[in-house]
């Protein structure tokens, strides 16, 4: 049996190839193992039904990258995510998006009419861009922390000052009680960077901004007062005085909020092994905490905002008098302080919150998301109802024509009788995934035949984008600053293989080398 080797070890081959002094020869190893590897997981994929995930990202070289994941049930009803590769956005030889996805997938020999679920995010002509990006005063506010940010942390030496300051405070708070002592209590707090397109950066923003805003104006007032440049004092001094006012102030608690409640969604899609079922779940509890937040949190908000603004001596204006936007007093104003804040502010981005939701989650996504909370097995499937996986079964015209309905509704009257008759190996399921697994392991499969196709369509939908999300990470890891001139294609070949380690540690070297040797005419014979 053919030992497991490790990256490095598998790109030198073994071959005796110097690969620093021949680096056409190390190109052509990588493109190798990278084509190998997507064979392999071609191979594992074996012409069945599957879903891609596709996201959008740049590059170190501010190139933009379309990363390109398959999602698919294997042999061993498992749900696999595999990266398959990146298209460079704007190439030539490609006319449209759909058009480049759908060559990549013609090159791995997939066919676009096995495709029976399509996630995207993030991309500039797809809808993924964050909700605060549509509303001027919620991306002024951000645009605010992305600059305060920058220039706290242009040195090494300001981000000592922030951290000593923060630990001085912190030592203080201790010493009062204000704060207790303990295990995982009172970490230090870092500078978190906005991301493009997360609703997780930007509530770890807004926390830390929160926790570090002492600290935070004390920097900025040190530039003020002691910046060796003239455009630093003028920008700290410009920015505090931004930081500093209430309606600052307001929007990152309001903000803060809203973040936390839809990150709790936004973290459970990104969990690789997450079914849509289960996001039906996260789905309907943000939905309800924004709106309950929308009828009755007004007041303990500002209470929130009140009592942060004393702390810190922020002046609080009078609620009953007109609010007066921007620096022009003149300006005519028939609104107060308490109307804007609470109409313009408060509902407006709760409202264009929950919009975001249900735009991403329309009439069709919810139908989906009903008929596969009926094949959920949890509870004796307490969820069953035959008239909603009907509806689903109707979404894939292909597989379930007339007949094919018909046949599929006699088996759901007869499946969900055998389901609740305490068959001991259909208890205890903890979703659908452990019920397509339970129906081939127990081998009424082929009784329920339509039931398990249609439990299998669900698993292939593919929730979130976390996959491709993490293949970008890698790519800024392996394309970095030093390695700028990487080419696309190399690039996209290291990735295949950084990314997908399990089915490449497994991808013989005699395919590998079998591989290299037909990529070009070589005097010698590996």
């Amino acid at each position: 049996m053919e030992a497991r080797v490790t990256l490095s070890q598998k790109l030198a081959l073994g071959l005796g190839i110097k690969l620093r002094k021949d680096l056409l020869y190390m190109l052509d190893i990588v493109s190798a193992c990278a084509q190998e590897t997507v064979k392999a997981i071609i191979d594992d994929l074996g012409g069945d039904y599957f879903g891609i995930l596709v996201d959008e990202s740049k590059n170190i070289s501010h190139h933009e990258q379309i990363a390109l994941a398959l999602r698919y049930v294997d042999k061993k009803d498992q749900v696999n995510e595999p990266f398959i590769g990146l298209i460079r956005v704007g190439d030539t030889s490609t006319k449209s998006l759909n058009e480049a996805i759908y060559s990549l997938l013609l090159k791995h020999s997939l066919s676009p009419s096995k495709i029976r679920g399509q996630g995207y995010d993030g991309a500039s002509n797809m809808q993924g861009k964050l909700w605060l990006k549509k509303y001027k005063e919620v991306e002024t506010f951000f645009a605010i922390i992305a600059n305060v940010l920058n220039i706290v942390g242009a040195s090494f030496k300001r981000r000592d000052q922030l951290r000593d300051h923060q630990a001085k405070l912190l030592e203080k708070l201790l010493e009062s009680g204000e704060l207790q002592s303990g295990k995982g209590l009172n970490q230090e707090r870092g500078l978190q960077r906005l991301g493009d397109t997360r609703w997780g950066s930007h509530c770890r923003t807004s926390d830390n901004f929160v926790i570090l805003f002492s600290s935070i104006v004390h920097v900025l007032e040190v530039v003020e007062c002691e910046g060796s440049e003239a455009d630093d004092r003028l920008q700290a001094e410009a920015f505090l005085s931004k930081i500093n006012a209430f309606n600052f102030v307001f929007l990152l608690h309001l903000i803060l909020k809203v973040l936390m409640m839809s990150n709790v969604l936004s973290k459970a899609l990104q969990k690789k092994e997450q079914d849509i079922v289960n996001a039906m779940v996260f789905l309907d509890l943000t939905k309800e905490r924004l709106q309950v937040m929308r009828e009755d949190g007004w007041v303990s908000l500002m209470d929130e905002v009140s009592s942060f603004c004393a702390k810190h001596d922020i002046v609080v204006p009078n609620m009953e008098e007109f609010y007066i936007p921007g620096k022009s007093k003149r300006r005519p104003s028939t609104v107060t302080y308490s109307h804007h804040l609470r109409v313009d502010l408060f509902y407006s981005v709760i409202d264009l919150q929950l919009q975001e939701l249900n735009s991403h989650f329309d009439i069709v996504s919810g139908n989906l998301l009903l008929g596969m909370a009926s094949l959920n097995p949890v509870n004796s499937f307490t969820n069953f109802d035959k008239e909603k996986i009907m509806i689903l079964a109707k979404y894939y015209p292909d597989e379930f024509g007339e007949l094919k309905l018909r046949v599929l509704s006699h088996q759901l009257d007869t499946f969900i009788l055998h389901m609740r008759r305490g068959d001991l190996r259909f208890s205890d399921l903890k979703g659908i995934g452990d019920l397509a697994k339970a129906l081939v392991e127990a081998n009424p499969a082929e009784s329920y035949s339509l039931i398990y196709l249609l439990v299998k369509l669900t698993l292939i939908l593919p929730v979130a984008t976390a996959t491709v999300e993490r293949a970008f990470s890698s790519m800024k890891y392996i394309k970095d600053e030093l390695r700028s001139s990487i080419s696309d294609t190399f690039l996209n070949n290291y990735l295949v293989c950084y990314f997908e380690k399990e089915v490449f540690t497994n991808v013989s070297n005699d395919a590998i080398i079998d591989r290299f040797q037909n990529i070009k005419a070589r005097r010698v014979q590996v």
